[in-house]
């Protein structure tokens, strides 16, 4: 274990102490109903951050700054204020459907769970997709402005869209992580209490980034 390492997994360990210590779980609790947009942005922005430079520090074997980390990190912000907006509409569509016999949640213990895989299949399914995309393209921009020094000014959609490995992106990304990991993993989010789905949603990029990584390196070493 490196430096970085340590510090990465110190701020880590800083953050998730944050629930553990009584005063500090009140205080995060109240915030987060307070302001849920802004906890949303948050949360995002820090740990899903996180998860962007672990994955790289995965795919390369050092520590690096990923080009327009700033940029990176004020989209992962705005995608939890979306995200925050995004449960509350799959957990009440779900849950209004369900009270009109338009889907089916089962009785007794197994309700609960059933509801809670409806609720991340509806939502990866029909969000999920067109979310990836847009999330995919807002990168490419950085890559090519930040990373490339592209100028604004010489980019277009089209050409930002050139860039993109739609194979991959079709492929794994959508095709293979939406049934096998984010499906599950967000019906465990919606077993949780509101106030910490959003927090639980945000630290699941921090896996996703080493999942990621782990594939890039696997494809290389197969070409």
């Amino acid at each position: 274990m490196n430096r970085g390492d340590a510090v990465w997994l110190a701020c880590l360990g800083g953050l998730l102490s944050l629930l553990v210590v009584p005063a500090s779980h009140e205080i995060f609790i109240g915030v987060t109903k307070a302001h849920p947009y802004l906890m949303g942005f948050v949360k995002f922005a820090i740990l899903a951050t996180m998860g962007e430079l672990l994955a790289l520090r995965i795919g390369v074997g050092e520590w690096k700054k990923p080009a327009g980390l700033p940029y990176r990190t004020a989209v992962w912000g705005l995608i939890g204020m979306l995200i925050v907006l995004m449960f509350e509409l799959f957990s009440s569509g779900v849950a209004g459907a369900a009270a009109k016999g338009l889907l089916w949640t089962g009785a007794g213990g197994y309700a609960q769970v059933i509801g809670a895989f409806l609720i991340s299949a509806t939502m990866n399914l029909a969000f999920a997709p067109t979310f990836m995309i847009a999330h995919r393209i807002s990168d490419t921009y950085i890559d090519l402005i930040c990373g490339e020094g592209v100028p604004l000014s010489a980019l277009n959609l089209s050409r930002v869209i050139a860039h993109i490995d739609w194979q991959s992106m079709i492929s794994f990304v959508i095709m293979k992580t939406i049934p096998f990991f984010w499906i599950p993993a967000h019906t465990i989010v919606f077993l949780l209490p509101p106030e910490y789905r959003v927090l639980v949603a945000a630290s699941l990029a921090i896996a996703l980034g080493a999942i990621l990584s782990y594939a890039k390196a696997a494809k290389l070493q197969s070409a």
